[in-house]
């Protein structure tokens, strides 16, 4: 889950120092851009953990416990990721660290929701069965806004991450046509025919506009060859069918049980290119 709710609450209440990563070079663990927020008692964002991130901390909370200490720091610090900081990498990154209070919070929103822009892929989830919700639980802390869907408006949990919307749509396969473009598309109702009438319409979007990269659907080999069948006989071709992925998983994962399924299909998703 993207942390700028919890980062702007917290600001609220206590300041903050903002590290921002300015400049990178060589093999290093976070790219330009990167940002972290470090309070006096906790921190939120990472520039990339291990030595480099320790000592970026101290640093940080040096300014926080006297606010003319902070003043007199300089803004950019450079690290080189080598035998002094204990890490073998062999870049170098140039942190730049800002003290920041809740007056900063507009500012800081419009980087974060910037960042979370460019970072987090729409997902359309079409099932609200035992493998959809272990799906959105392992899906909870990755770049993905989730669009959940079902025909029954009842199965959805009471609570759900933040980047979650849960969606009643009876057919379920009308809102395909209303999905974000670029939508990673899952599919997993409870119902065979509901699969097939989601895949139709996928492939039918797909036919007319091209903006949906993944279609997955869950299921058997067995499954699948029996809706290619189905799909020819509403006009699909084999090319256009060879845009589904069925099964849907990473391979070598053997588990049946939903969230080691859930687990395999979050590591396919984290494998296509960010669009």
């Amino acid at each position: 889950m993207h942390w700028t709710e919890s980062f702007l609450d917290k600001l609220a209440q206590a300041p903050a120092v903002w590290i921002t990563v300015e400049a990178a070079q060589g093999s290093v663990p976070r790219e330009a851009g990167t940002v972290m927020a470090v309070f006096a008692d906790t921190a939120m964002g990472s520039i990339g953990g291990g030595h480099l991130e320790f000592e970026a901390m101290n640093y940080a909370r040096v300014c926080l416990q006297d606010s003319q200490a902070c003043a007199d720091l300089p803004a950019q610090k450079r690290f080189a990721l080598g035998p002094s900081l204990g890490q073998c990498c062999g870049g170098a990154l140039q942190l730049n660290f800002e003290f920041v209070q809740a007056t900063d919070s507009p500012r800081l929103r419009a980087v974060l929701q910037a960042q979370k822009l460019s970072s987090f892929q729409p997902l359309a989830l079409f099932g609200g069965g035992h493998v959809g919700q272990a799906l959105v639980t392992v899906l909870a802390p990755l770049p993905f806004d989730v669009r959940w869907i079902d025909s029954r408006d009842e199965i959805f949990p009471s609570d759900v991450p933040a980047q979650v919307v849960c969606e009643h749509s009876n057919p379920v396969h009308a809102a395909v046509p209303d999905l974000l473009p670029h939508s990673r598309v899952l599919i997993m109702s409870f119902s065979h025919a509901e699969d097939l009438d989601i895949v139709a319409a996928c492939l039918w979007r797909q036919r007319q506009a091209r903006d949906l990269p993944f279609v997955g659907l869950i299921g058997s080999a067995t499954k699948w060859a029996t809706f290619k069948r189905r799909l020819g006989e509403r006009g699909f071709s084999q090319a256009e069918c060879e845009h589904v992925t069925c099964p849907i998983g990473v391979p070598g994962i053997a588990g049946k049980e939903p969230h080691v399924i859930a687990v395999a299909v979050a590591a396919q998703l984290l494998q296509l290119p960010v669009i």
